[in-house]
């Protein structure tokens, strides 16, 4: 009876052991896209980290130089200005987290889905080990495999069928520790899980303490440029001022680069105004680097941008700004974004002094410094500290930076790099 159910179970065990080769070398290779998918998710979620990290320290910063411009214990224009800067990094900082509890919850269901597939696998795996394990423990006896054995016709034959019963205890072993491992890997899985689903509580946590600050935040700006409008005929002055000394500004860069692109007289007799081959090169160098020039200052954001626009409080006038303004710590230097040689170190006012310095036929220009120290005609490289930026009475800590080519203004915006 042991020998017929032996023969009988013979080829069925080896196609189940077949299928199961196969079937264990799927688990593996679905594993293996998990594990890519999983590592393609967690560096995803590790650059929305670094960037909800980075906006962080931004938003330290621009409260630092809040503190600095409310020693002053007056609001400000500037000080405006640095509330809608928090308010626009705060907005940053909530669609970061949004996108980190969105991909979070997309690896919440993938793991999830992980973790089921494995009990299906583990279910099979079990109940085919548990099957193998019942039909060796029946026919496990030495008179039945000695039986099996001299049963066989010729000796090839019994040497086949003593490898087979060899090989239905190393199969047996393997299963089991195949069961062992997938075991661990669904326990890692599990953890992995719970700590994910920590993960989502802390991000929705930090999401909604975030919102708060934000309306917080829209809160004070209101109140602050209430108090504003009522000092409608000191903003008044204060912008024309400003725009006296852009005026002044404005001219004195037309003067400068009218005066260094002035048709020379040839040989020929003729007045014309060419480049010489080193200020062409270094003119295709300055243009080639459109978008990835460093900022004019160590640390800050664009206060003002470029182009016409709406006064933050007067209602209908229009502010017009040549380049983009940049608020930075006090005592900051203003350095130079690119290699070239200082043109002008020009006088605005007594705490305004600006450098300009050429590259070939682009100009710089670096203004709102109280202190300079370069000199007309010196020759300065990328980053090299131009100046002193002036802070004013109020805290107020910025630097005007222009970028021209010829005699054509440009947008400054598009020649820094992104930050």
């Amino acid at each position: 009876m042991a020998l017929n159910l032996i023969n009988k179970k013979h080829s069925t065990t080896y196609r189940k052991t077949d299928r199961k080769t196969i079937f264990t070398g799927i688990l593996f290779l679905a594993l293996l896209f998990l594990f890519r998918g999983e590592v393609t998710a967690q560096k995803k979620a590790d650059n929305l980290k670094q960037k909800r990290k980075k906006i962080e320290q931004e938003i330290n910063y621009t409260n630092k130089l809040l503190a600095e411009t409310r020693k002053n214990k007056k609001n400000t224009l500037y000080e405006l200005q640095l509330i809608q800067q928090k308010i626009n990094q705060r907005n940053e900082l909530i669609a970061t987290l949004k996108k980190e509890i969105v991909n979070l919850d997309r690896k919440i269901v993938n793991t999830k889905s992980g973790i089921n597939s494995m009990d299906k696998q583990l279910a099979a795996l079990k109940e085919e080990y548990a099957r193998v394990v019942l039909f060796l423990s029946r026919n496990n006896s030495r008179l039945d495999k000695l039986i099996y054995l001299f049963s066989a016709e010729d000796m090839n034959q019994a040497y086949q069928r003593l490898r087979y019963l060899d090989e239905m205890t190393v199969f047996i072993r393997h299963q089991a520790d195949s069961i062992k491992r997938m075991e661990t890997i669904k326990q890692n899985e599990l953890t992995e899980f719970n700590l994910q689903k920590a993960e989502k509580s802390r991000l929705l946590e930090k999401e909604n303490t975030q919102l708060s600050k934000l309306e917080s935040n829209q809160h004070e700006k209101d109140k602050i440029r209430a108090n504003l409008s009522k000092k409608e005929k000191q903003l008044r002055a204060q912008l024309r001022k400003k725009r006296r000394e852009a005026g002044k500004l404005n001219r004195q860069i037309e003067n400068i680069i009218a005066a260094e692109t002035k048709a020379k007289k040839s040989t020929s007799g003729k007045h014309t105004y060419a480049l010489t081959p080193a200020e062409k090169k270094l003119a295709n160098e300055f243009r080639s680097n459109k978008g990835r020039l460093p900022w004019p200052t160590a640390r800050g954001f664009i206060s003002e941008t470029y182009g016409t626009h709406p006064h933050p409080v007067l209602k209908h006038v229009m502010v017009k700004n040549n380049g983009i303004n940049i608020a930075t710590g006090k005592a900051g230097d203003a350095r130079a974004v690119f290699k070239g040689k200082v043109v002008s170190v020009a006088t605005i006012s007594n705490t305004n002094k600006a450098v300009i310095i050429k590259h070939g036929n682009w100009f710089t220009v670096y203004s709102n410094l109280e202190q300079v120290y370069v000199s007309a005609g010196e020759k300065v490289k990328t980053k090299q500290p131009l100046g002193r930026i002036h802070t004013n009475l109020k805290g107020k800590t910025e630097l005007h930076f222009e970028v021209w080519n010829g005699k054509q203004k440009q947008n400054p915006y598009y020649w820094i790099v992104r930050k």
